[in-house]
């Protein structure tokens, strides 16, 4: 993303942002609250569509002006709230909104295929769950948040942006959210993790874009900066090189 620009009336949340993350890498983004970090997700999940700027995807222009154009490229975003249905096992939640046009509106996929899959990607990503046919309501949130990650990978995604995936959990269930977010990367994923967690995104961040009042404040490789660089950078500390202004 190049120069990306998004105003709401006469606020200006976004001005003239870059972005990159590329294959296999975690690239965490963040920033105090108001610092334009929901918007530039918002933007690439085709929630919002920029003013102005370049969008381009494994080396070409594209256009992403709603979540289906995202989602055609093979973006998927994991929110807050996860939308899953607490009531349908985690197979029907892997599965819900896929369902196949047949003799009728909706014609439902065949349950064993359903279970053998789930279980098939839920094993590649190291993912222990009781049972695949255990209601969502009863999973831990650490499990549950695995369960919205899983579905965006079952999909076919290249792109996954998980919006503060730790926020909540306890610690043994935040080292399994980070886990999955490694298991994302080895698999070659583009990795975008939002979070105000400077623990947890330096445990599993490759690289970090610090946003502040709507506008780059610096992209870190995690192994060459400490965190109080980082939390400079935050509140305006540092310059766009990382050193002291």
């Amino acid at each position: 993303m190049r120069g990306i620009c998004k105003r709401f009336g006469s606020v200006v949340a976004l001005d003239h942002v870059d972005f990159e993350v590329r294959p296999g890498e975690v690239m965490a983004l963040v920033g105090d609250n108001g610092a334009g970090k929901s918007t530039l997700v918002k933007v690439i999940s085709g929630a919002y569509r920029a003013d102005e700027g370049v969008i381009s995807f494994d080396g070409r222009e594209v256009g992403i002006g709603t979540p289906e154009a995202a989602s055609h490229l093979g973006i998927a975003t994991v929110y807050q709230d996860l939308a899953l249905c607490d009531n349908l096992d985690v197979v029907a939640n892997l599965f819900l909104g896929r369902e196949r046009p047949g003799r009728f509106p909706l014609a439902s996929l065949p349950e064993e295929d359903m279970e053998r899959k789930a279980i098939e990607i839920l094993d590649g990503l190291s993912v222990r769950l009781p049972s695949v046919r255990r209601p969502v309501a009863t999973l831990s949130g650490g499990q549950r948040q695995s369960v919205a990650v899983s579905r965006a990978v079952l999909w076919g995604s290249n792109v996954v942006l998980l919006d503060e995936p730790t926020a909540a959990l306890g610690v043994e269930q935040t080292e399994m959210v980070l886990r999955l977010i490694a298991q994302l990367r080895d698999r070659g994923l583009s990795v975008v993790l939002i979070s105000h967690n400077l623990a947890d995104v330096f445990k599993v961040a490759d690289r970090i874009t610090v946003l502040r009042l709507g506008a780059n404040g610096g992209v870190f490789v995690r192994r060459e900066v400490s965190s109080s660089q980082v939390i400079a950078a935050i509140t305006g500390g540092v310059n766009l090189n990382g050193e002291a202004a």
